[in-house]
């Protein structure tokens, strides 16, 4: 991966300002990455020159440092840029930040001499400046020329002598250079390739999770919605046997309704029977019973001649009248007065006023003179008086005469 400069971009870049000012007083910047991310950061800065920055290197770090020196030769400012890899840096690491080291030599621009360095030999301050020293030839100063052309990619030989430091481990370590990176970077592609695998391992994993998580809630929606449905269908088959119900009590009302009415046109018919044999009887007879009762009530006393000798036969039925129709009432002679006398004389012998009586049929007063009564009531202190027509007290309390046909002894 890249290099990043644009985090702390800034404070970097003011720290390199700063170095490349000729009146500032600080001579050195140190950069270094935050943490294991390839974020440059500004690690110091001083004005104590090489030997201050050599003091400020890392041996577990990688790190780049730009120093401005003085050419010991012209004595004009020269810059140094040192690529430092510590020797504690593992191998992963290095191949990483070995890609980053042009990236940052363009943007430290104008350095004079470039040091690969990984231990501390390679960054004494007397090398250093040696090397600064046969480095200056005629340039004299880096804004007359691109600092391309001081660049060094790799370790950078003396200049105008044979002589070179030997350095075994150093020698060791160029010696397997080639090998060691081609090693990183298959060990870097290995992870790379890695983290892939990974990467799609854990986004199958949560595409199934997903899957399985949806298909559980569409089952669990079907079953809801299952129930739901079921509770319904039953619910309407409560209703519809609720209402099944409610109409067999209503037509079992209205059959017992018609039954009622159907009884009671019965009882009228048998009532109006009744009263038109009561009615025949009365026709019949040669003296009228509520005639007598009137005189009687009046203190006259009929005579024994006025009474009839021979009970009138049994009437047919006739045609029925219209039920609570007022049969109209004959009218006959007043017999003797000794007759109707022998007459209540008679009658009061036979009645029994103690006796009651149930009402079978209902029966309405023509007058003051008879009761009125409705089916099962009870008629009371009931006086014989003849074999068609009775006197009793009513159901309201009053006395008088009803057919006896109407009711029955209890």
């Amino acid at each position: 991966m890249a290099v990043n400069l644009s985090k702390n971009g800034p404070a970097v870049t003011a720290a390199y300002k700063e170095v490349v000012d000729e009146k500032a007083n600080t001579n050195w910047a140190l950069f270094t990455y935050e943490g294991n991310s390839n974020d440059i950061r500004l690690a110091d800065k001083g004005d104590g020159g090489l030997e201050e920055l050599v003091e400020e290197l890392n041996s577990g770090k990688v790190m780049y440092a730009f120093c401005r020196v003085q050419d010991p030769n012209s004595g004009l400012p020269k810059y140094v840029l040192i690529n430092w890899t510590g020797e504690g840096v593992n191998d992963a690491r290095k191949g990483i930040c070995a890609n980053h080291v042009s990236s940052m030599a363009n943007f430290l621009k104008g350095a004079h001499v470039t040091i690969n360095a990984r231990a501390e030999e390679d960054v004494e301050p007397e090398a250093i400046m040696e090397k600064v020293a046969k480095a200056s030839g005629a340039n004299y100063s880096f804004h007359k020329e691109r600092s391309s052309r001081f660049q060094d990619s790799g370790p950078q030989g003396p200049v105008g002598s044979v002589y070179q430091k030997t350095n075994a481990m150093s020698e060791i370590k160029k010696t397997n250079k080639d090998n060691f990176w081609a090693q990183a970077e298959k060990e870097e592609e290995k992870r790379r390739l890695e983290e892939r695998r990974k990467a799609e391992e854990e986004r199958q994993q949560l595409e199934r999770e997903r899957k399985d998580r949806e298909a559980k809630e569409a089952a669990l929606r079907d079953k809801r919605d299952k129930e739901r449905a079921s509770q319904i269908e039953q619910q309407k088959k409560f209703q519809q046997e609720a209402a099944n119900k409610e109409q067999e009590k209503c037509r079992e009302e209205q059959e017992e309704e018609d039954q009622t009415a159907q009884r009671k046109a019965v009882r009228r018919g048998e009532s109006v029977e009744k009263a038109n044999e009561a009615a025949s009887l009365i026709s019949q007879r040669a003296v009228n019973p509520r005639d007598m009762f009137k005189q009687r009530e009046r203190g006259i006393t009929p005579s024994d001649s006025d009474v009839p000798c021979a009970a009138p036969a049994s009437p047919q039925p006739e045609e029925p009248p219209a039920a609570n129709s007022y049969v109209e009432e004959v009218t006959y002679e007043e017999p003797a007065q000794v007759e109707e006398t022998n007459f209540y004389e008679g009658t009061e012998e036979t009645s029994d006023r103690g006796s009651c009586a149930r009402a079978l049929y209902d029966y309405q007063a023509a007058d003051d003179t008879e009761i009125s009564f409705d089916p099962d009531e009870i008629i009371t202190g009931i006086e014989m008086i003849d074999d068609g027509w009775w006197r009793g007290f009513g159901p309201d309390g009053h006395f008088g005469m009803f057919p006896a046909n109407y009711v029955e002894l209890i």
